[in-house]
């Protein structure tokens, strides 16, 4: 059975993103985050995407990676344009950019891309999507990579999620001379 890992990046006020419509442009993590992307954090980003053979993506991740990723070139944008990717969504009707959106049940369709072979499921950004997710116990580990930035504003993690309390554990750390630290969590 495959694992399905949610990586999210995150500011220490626990921004994750601009609001929509937007009220903080310096909100958006291509923003606040960009300044720390090096070395470490690109190894890291490619060892999450080679140990996975397909995304996850809820509707305005998907939108936003495929207006950044299709029209680039290079081992790790190839990577990018080439893994299959799923994504929900209750607007898009078609999606392109080597993509499948899911019908039906998201959970049931999530669930059942989980007993598929292969390698893990990968699924980045924090959103809307998560509140099935977590309702229904189908994320296996969490990657919350923090930044050493304040935002002071902006959209935060699970933001209006509306589920249970969720009870984590912590399976490991990682951190980047940038000042990154990821906190990955699992399921208690």
């Amino acid at each position: 059975m495959r694992k399905l890992i949610e990586s999210t990046f995150v500011s220490l006020d626990g921004v994750i993103d601009d609001t929509r419509p937007s009220t903080a442009s310096r909100a958006e993590p291509q923003h606040w985050g960009q300044p720390y992307w090096d070395a470490d954090h690109d190894g890291y980003a490619a060892e999450l995407l080679t140990s996975s053979d397909a995304l996850l993506l809820g509707r305005v991740t998907y939108e936003g990676f495929a207006e950044a990723w299709s029209a680039q070139s290079g081992p790790q944008a190839d990577t990018m344009n080439d893994i299959p990717k799923f994504v929900a969504s209750r607007t898009l009707t078609e999606v392109t950019w080597n993509s499948t959106l899911l019908q039906g049940d998201v959970a049931e369709e999530v669930a059942r891309l989980k007993e598929q072979p292969g390698k893990n499921l990968l699924k980045w950004g924090t959103g809307e999507l998560d509140r099935t997710l977590v309702e229904h116990g189908l994320i296996d580990e969490f990657h919350f990579w923090y930044f050493p930035v304040i935002v002071g504003a902006g959209k935060r993690l699970f933001e209006g999620a509306g589920f249970d309390t969720t009870h984590l554990k912590l399976a490991d750390i990682k951190r980047f001379e940038s000042g990154i630290v990821v906190h990955i969590y699992a399921p208690k």
